[in-house]
């Protein structure tokens, strides 16, 4: 069950000790932990350690597939959730600081069930897993498997540790347990606005995460602030454009007081930042809005025709060409245009899309004078070299 249905593959310790929890009980009890050759060899020669990643796994992806049926364990991420919630709720693990590094060592569980209690949780809850995870959420973030989780959601961008950490109701956002967040949203004292160490709102996870039910939850109350930025002034929507989530743009974009081309420190907008990503149903949406500037600069200049343009995304190239409020000669900081960045990048199909238009500068040169079919050759992009043109082009450099 463990090996089949864990979020990731599992190290030979951390199969150990999951094997070890037991339910109803204080602390884990060392002698549960059995050896290495008593675990696999229960398993009658189905699992093995793979050595090069020493994680455990089973022979054959034929198995996996099987075990993987839900007649098979249906079980499965109920009772993975329920030894998760336990071991988090043990002595030991709740009077681990937040405050410091720790060495793991000795608790190899610790992270994977910090990290992935909520997704077995989200698919199958028994009640006993449900007053677990009640009682660790209700601990307002200072528990050490919010300074986990949080770690490994942001990596190098990890916010100090504080109090407040990752209150329970930006968790249970995070995961989209809808149950949990009903609950803890009634709860006394409940700021539905409330920032974590980073600044994020319940609403924010819920946006960046994609759940729509909690999106929805979240906006139901009367006194959510659907536009409150986060330390990098990103609200909820930027996030959700981020993200590529068009269900939970759809209900922002439905809220009167959210602005939906409000640009975050850099400057980047939701259209901006949807551009980046090449998510063309929300950038349609987004430009379905007349409050949306789709020519906006972020602080370099970099616009989102420029940002799809960079990046390749066709689709998203020819929604903004198709406003007249978008101009395709838009240089950024260092004079380069949409052309220029699609030459760059070697964009065959974003670089004829530009070519189509009579009002593209098929000439112009960025700051160190260096024209688009002239970077397309240094970078050896004989595809775009060889395109007709409408044109004269010039290849030199001034």
């Amino acid at each position: 069950m463990w090996v089949s249905h864990a979020e990731r593959p599992l190290g030979l310790d951390e199969l150990r000790h999951a094997l070890a929890v037991e339910m109803d009980v204080t602390d884990l009890d060392p002698e549960n932990v059995r050896p290495q050759d008593t675990v696999l060899g229960s398993c009658l020669g189905l699992a093995v350690v793979d050595e090069e990643t020493s994680t455990v796994r089973l022979i054959h992806y034929t198995l996996q597939e099987y075990l993987l049926r839900p007649d098979i364990l249906p079980d499965a991420h109920k009772t993975l959730a329920e030894s998760c919630l336990a071991y988090l709720n043990y002595q030991k693990v709740e009077g681990l600081s937040t405050n410091k590094d720790l060495n793991l060592g000795d608790m190899p569980f610790l992270e994977y069930s910090s990290l992935y209690w909520g997704r077995h949780a989200k698919v199958k809850l028994s009640d006993q897993a449900r007053s677990l995870a009640l009682e660790l959420l209700s601990r307002d973030g200072n528990h050490i498997s919010a300074s986990l989780l949080v770690k490994q959601i942001r990596g190098s961008h990890y916010c100090p540790l504080s109090h407040h950490l990752w209150p329970g109701l930006h968790c249970a956002s995070y995961f989209g347990a809808v149950e949990f967040v009903v609950a803890l949203m009634g709860g006394e004292g409940c700021d539905i606005n409330q920032s974590d160490c980073m600044g994020f709102t319940p609403l924010m996870w819920a946006a960046e995460r994609g759940n729509e039910e909690v999106v929805r939850l979240l906006l139901t109350r009367n006194d959510v602030n659907p536009d409150k930025p986060d330390n990098d002034g990103t609200t909820p929507l930027w996030w959700a454009s981020y993200c590529g989530h068009e269900g939970a743009v759809k209900l922002l974009l439905a809220r009167n007081d959210v602005s939906p081309d409000k640009p975050n420190k850099h400057g980047a907008t939701p259209l901006w930042t949807a551009s980046y990503g090449g998510y063309e149903g929300v950038v349609k949406l987004l430009l379905t809005r007349n409050d949306v500037n789709p020519d906006r600069p972020t602080n370099h200049n970099q616009r989102p025709l420029w940002m799809a343009s960079h990046n390749g995304h066709e689709g998203v190239v020819k929604l903004l060409l198709t406003r007249n409020d978008v101009d395709p000669n838009r240089p950024d900081n260092d004079g380069e245009t949409p052309l220029w960045q699609a030459s760059y990048c070697g964009h065959e199909g974003v670089v004829k899309l530009l070519l189509a238009r009579d009002d593209v500068d098929l000439n112009k040169p960025d700051d160190s004078g260096l024209s688009p079919l002239r970077v397309a050759s240094i970078n050896r992009h004989r595809h775009i070299v060889a395109l007709p043109q409408p044109q004269a082009i010039s290849t030199s450099v001034d």
